[in-house]
């Protein structure tokens, strides 16, 4: 990553579309992004589950904008919540194990339809924020976005947030910015067993 900013011309910023799984791990992306880019972010997640869920996380973004104080670098992009499309391309693989094969697909998917968006909009760059997480694999996303670069003309920005204790940092930025953390990675077949019961449990 730092060897394709030092790339980018003096006094230019180009765009970048942010693939964004949650404010918490956005908070130390956005973070370094936004001292290069024009950030377009893209809350792109039709694994959340359930609504209620994918909608809490997405509500968080409005603090984080707030205390990071982005506004004039920053841009919401609208994304659909589809969950269909994700319990489609996840078919077959819903007892893998996480970080197994059916991550591999939601990583593709969302970072595909990201690579998209970011041809439909002109944007020059698009990356997720993905890579920030402990638990998930930087080289193989790196991978398929690069892959996905080819295929649509679109740069992807290869990165590894988790270094230089990007993860720690961001753990940080949600406590100072009042964000709410979950607990599991957003697809229901990453809960634990009580949580899917509870969600199933009849209302009083």
């Amino acid at each position: 990553m730092e060897e394709e900013i030092q790339k980018i011309p003096e006094n230019t910023r180009p765009t970048l579309l942010l693939q964004c799984c949650c404010a918490p791990c956005s908070s130390y992306v956005l973070s370094v992004l936004a001292q290069y880019f024009d950030v377009l972010v893209y809350y792109y997640n039709p694994n959340i589950h359930p609504e209620s869920e994918y909608k809490k996380r997405g509500e968080q973004f409005k603090k984080l904008f707030q205390g990071g104080n982005y506004e004039t670098k920053v841009r919401w992009i609208p994304a659909e919540y589809d969950p269909e499309r994700f319990f489609d391309a996840v078919k077959g693989l819903e007892s893998e194990p996480e970080g197994g094969a059916r991550c591999t697909k939601c990583f593709g998917l969302r970072l595909r339809e990201t690579a998209r968006k970011a041809k439909e909009l002109g944007a020059d760059y698009f990356t997720t924020t993905l890579s920030v997480s402990p638990h998930k694999n930087a080289q193989l996303l790196n991978e398929i976005g690069i892959q996905l670069e080819k295929e649509y003309g679109v740069k992807f920005l290869r990165a590894d947030f988790k270094k230089k204790e990007g993860y720690k940092q961001s753990i940080v930025l949600s406590r100072e910015y009042d964000l709410y953390r979950q607990d599991y990675c957003g697809c229901v077949f990453s809960m634990r067993p009580e949580e899917k019961e509870a969600l199933s449990a009849p209302s009083e």
